[in-house]
């Protein structure tokens, strides 16, 4: 699988910019804030459906605009297609000139993995960028997915309304059953899916890590979830229904699942140093990598964002090595020194990306 070229319109700092990428590497170099990451962020939202950078659409709308598109031209085994991306009042998604319906309509046409420098603090920080990174791969691999997790919020958001009506209204308290039950009706799925997904990345992952760490570190994960049967999560909802209505929002439940991390036996969220969260992130990363290969039988678009500069020399050319014919787009501020003569470098300044046919040639990159 690999892109064969976008255009945009209005995107971000874009006004109009059309690129033709190489089925290998893609280098697209420069200063902060001259519209690398956009060209990112428009590729992952049109796989996707939604940014990875903001949850309000508009906000990828060229300032002084009021309408933006991306289109994308895709190229797999069995097919060739176009995502286009439009964003105007509301938001539009076509596939091949035809409007999706829904979500799951657009997942899976592109396969994408992406890294991001925030990537590396994922497990310092709280649970939802860690949950993120799980929906996001089974929503490219089971597009349902995305409909009972959608469904689940919007049940979850009605019982938090309604916990302030109690509140501040005296509204029945028996009532919270009727969203409890569908509550549960969708954790379950949601569960399933997760656990299922938690394992395939727990057969992969231990040897991942092992190959980078040179055989020195032993990682496990660890899925934690408030889910263990659907009748026990409805009566934990009722458990704790007066400390919810307190707090007017619902305090336990499938969204506040978690992943956990360890490294030779220490939670890397606590006792891990910066090489070891980097390393993780890199295993995790590359696990993915493989799930989705052995899923849709051939590698997805490897997306990387301002993270090859965190790592060495020598781990450059390993993890390059390790995802051989892949599609590769790279962000960076500074020039890589990569071997592989089979790629496209741009030079990205003031919302323009020019290919250095010159430099291609001529600098060890």
């Amino acid at each position: 699988m690999y892109i064969e070229k976008i255009k945009l319109f209005n995107f971000r700092n874009y006004i109009e910019q059309e690129i033709k990428f190489d089925k290998n590497i893609n280098i697209f170099y420069g200063n902060n804030a001259q519209g690398k990451t956009n060209i990112i962020e428009a590729i992952y939202s049109c796989a996707i459906g939604k940014s990875y950078r903001t949850n309000r659409d508009k906000e990828v709308i060229n300032i002084s605009k009021k309408f933006s598109t991306v289109e994308v031209n895709y190229s797999k085994k069995d097919r060739e297609g176009k995502i286009k991306l439009e964003i105007s009042n509301k938001k539009i998604i076509s596939i091949n000139d035809i409007k999706a319906k829904k979500m799951s309509d657009v997942l899976g046409n592109i396969n994408i993995v992406l890294f991001t420098p925030d990537d590396i603090n994922i497990f310092k920080e709280g649970p939802a960028k860690r949950r993120r990174v799980l929906d996001v791969m089974i929503s490219q691999l089971r597009p349902a997915y995305v409909y009972n997790f959608n469904m689940y919020l919007k049940v979850l958001e009605q019982r938090n309304n309604y916990l302030k009506q109690i509140k501040y209204e005296n509204k029945k308290e028996e009532l919270l059953g009727i969203w409890e039950e569908k509550m549960a009706e969708y954790a379950e799925i949601i569960y399933n899916y997760r656990k299922q997904f938690v394992e395939k990345i727990k057969e992969k992952i231990v040897e991942i890590h092992k190959k980078i760490t040179d055989n020195k570190e032993i990682i496990k994960l660890e899925y934690i979830s408030d889910f263990k049967t659907k009748e026990e999560y409805i009566k934990e909802l009722e458990r704790n229904r007066k400390i919810d209505i307190i707090k007017g929002f619902t305090g336990k439940g499938i969204h506040r699942d978690d992943l956990k991390l360890y490294i030779n036996d220490k939670e890397i969220g606590i006792f891990g140093s910066q090489g070891q969260h980097r390393s993780a992130i890199l295993s995790i990363k590359l696990t993915e990598l493989e799930i989705i290969k052995e899923e849709i039988e051939e590698k997805p678009i490897l997306l990387l964002d301002d993270f090859m500069s965190e790592l060495d020399k020598e781990r450059r050319e390993n993890f390059l090595e390790d995802v051989k014919d892949t599609q590769i787009i790279i962000t960076c501020t500074d020039k890589l020194d990569l071997k592989n003569e089979k790629k496209k470098i741009f030079f990205v300044e003031n919302r323009t990306c020019k290919r250095l046919k010159i430099l291609y040639k001529k600098l060890d990159f």
